[in-house]
């Protein structure tokens, strides 16, 4: 984790030194990588994923599963205290962003679609807002 003591307020300066510029027009500006792009969209090992601006603890590899989307989902989060959502009324659809509650970055969306799964719920993330951290 950063030490810093309160990263939802640092200015965008700080993020666009600190993150790729995809990484940056994601995180800091909620956009969306392309489906099937991203680097965790297959991936199928055991840890857990966290937020690629500072950390945090997001998800699970026992609750990733495979959804068609394009990418990475989750019907899960590690904690829920890890995880902000908000009502998003962005190009014209009524969705949930999932905001990481430690540094304010965007990260994708939650969406109550997916039956198959104990939650009923599909959190559906950037690979490039997360960092993949195997199992030892």
């Amino acid at each position: 984790m950063d030490n810093t003591d309160d990263l939802k307020t640092m200015p965008d300066e700080y993020w666009q030194k600190k993150l790729s510029p995809e990484q940056y027009e994601v995180m800091r500006k909620a956009g969306t990588e392309p489906p099937f792009t991203g680097k965790y969209v297959d991936t199928h090992e055991d840890g857990k994923y966290h937020c690629a601006a500072c950390g945090a603890a997001l998800f699970s590899s026992k609750t990733k599963f495979e959804s068609g989307s394009g990418w990475p989902s989750f019907f899960q989060a590690v904690d829920e205290g890890n995880i902000e959502l908000h009502e998003d009324h962005s190009h014209g659809a009524q969705r949930t962003e999932v905001i990481c509650a430690n540094c304010g970055s965007h990260l994708g969306h939650v969406f109550n679609d997916a039956p198959q799964t104990p939650t009923g719920e599909r959190y559906c993330i950037n690979s490039c807002a997360l960092n993949f951290e195997p199992d030892e």
